[in-house]
């Protein structure tokens, strides 16, 4: 929930110091919200976008929280949208350290979760303080909803992995369905639907994000591939990369034997052999693949996905074909009694 709070206006950049984390705007009733929330079985994610006034943030900032906890708001998201804290401190200064220390260990002790936008560069502080369960610190998603170049390439989501993602996770905030953007045509997600379910693989974050709106989610069987997939891992594994052309993860989920594959590849088209060995011996799988369709393109068809299942065991190699700028996304669902290697 974002822009929910006093001092959050048209003139948020400028007017820091006026915003206020515990008096929301007259038309958000976040007990009213809350409330409806806790009965729908949804928790909420708080947001606090500070304008890098962190002298007004931390003079709130215990209050802040304890408001959230009245409410059964557990997570977090911090925000510094500007090029200096206070007008003179750098984000990856001391003095910004320190305050992102500080923050975190607050949170802790108020038993609040936080995702950190706008911060100070990865350091594995989250091995700490693993409250801290990602933070942005990459050029995500967002940058494709104004970026004057178009966006990200697709050969973007092929490096990020093997140089920001080994700094520890990444808020990257995929999850694109619909890829006309009327606020700014010139910029666009350079992808396709079956890349964006990819991603969920592909970039690590305890603490993921689906981007679009609801109604471009609605009856869509692709959605399926992001409500099964976990944000918890047990093993990681990288069996084919070539970094800036595409690259192919599997994970597999800490809370059962499912595996999942997620591949992406730059604009060239690219169809590789994965053998899954990965898999354990001797079981049967069914491989739920979400594919890039007939004609599909990032650029001009990123719609067309196909969704097949197949039973797969650790003798087999999966064919992955990925249009351009497009992906692959599997889950390989165990069956119920799975052995344990």
């Amino acid at each position: 929930v974002e822009g929910w709070n006093v001092g959050w206006d048209g003139e948020w950049t400028k007017n820091t110091d006026l915003i206020r984390f515990t008096e929301p705007y007259p038309d958000f009733d976040i007990e009213a919200v809350a409330g409806y929330a806790a009965q729908k079985g949804v928790e909420l994610i708080g947001h606090h976008e500070t304008g890098a006034d962190t002298k007004n943030y931390e003079a709130q900032l215990e209050e802040a929280f304890a408001f959230y906890k009245k409410y059964g708001v557990d997570y977090v998201k911090t925000g510094y949208v500007n090029v200096l804290m206070d007008g003179k401190e750098l984000h990856d200064s001391q003095y910004g350290v320190r305050h992102y220390r500080r923050v975190i260990e607050t949170a802790a002790r108020c038993g609040m979760m936080i995702d950190n936008h706008e911060p100070v560069m990865p350091t594995g502080i989250e091995r700490t303080w693993p409250n801290l369960m990602t933070q942005e610190g990459v050029r995500g998603q967002e940058y494709n909803a104004w970026s004057p170049d178009g966006g990200n390439p697709p050969e973007h989501t092929t490096v990020v992995p093997f140089l920001r993602g080994l700094a520890g996770p990444m808020d990257y905030t995929f999850g694109t369905f619909r890829f006309d953007n009327p606020v700014s045509p010139f910029a666009r997600v350079q992808s396709t639907i079956a890349r964006e379910l990819a991603h969920y693989v592909v970039i690590y974050s305890p603490l993921q994000m689906a981007s679009d709106l609801p109604e471009n989610y609605r009856g869509h069987k692709a959605f399926d591939f992001i409500r099964d997939v976990p944000t918890d891992w047990e093993r990681t594994l990288v069996p084919q990369a070539a970094i800036g052309d595409y690259a192919v993860f599997v994970r597999q989920d800490r809370s059962s034997e499912d595996w999942y594959l997620g591949a992406v590849t730059d604009e060239e088209p690219r169809t590789v052999g994965v053998p899954l060995t990965f898999l354990a011996p001797g079981v049967t799988y069914t491989a739920q693949i979400y594919a890039d369709g007939e004609g599909a393109d990032w650029k001009t068809n990123p719609y067309a996905v196909d969704y097949e299942e197949r039973p797969v065991t650790a003798a087999d190699t999966l064919t992955v074909s990925m249009a351009s700028g497009g992906g692959c996304a599997v889950r390989f669902a165990a069956p119920e009694k799975t052995p344990i290697r």
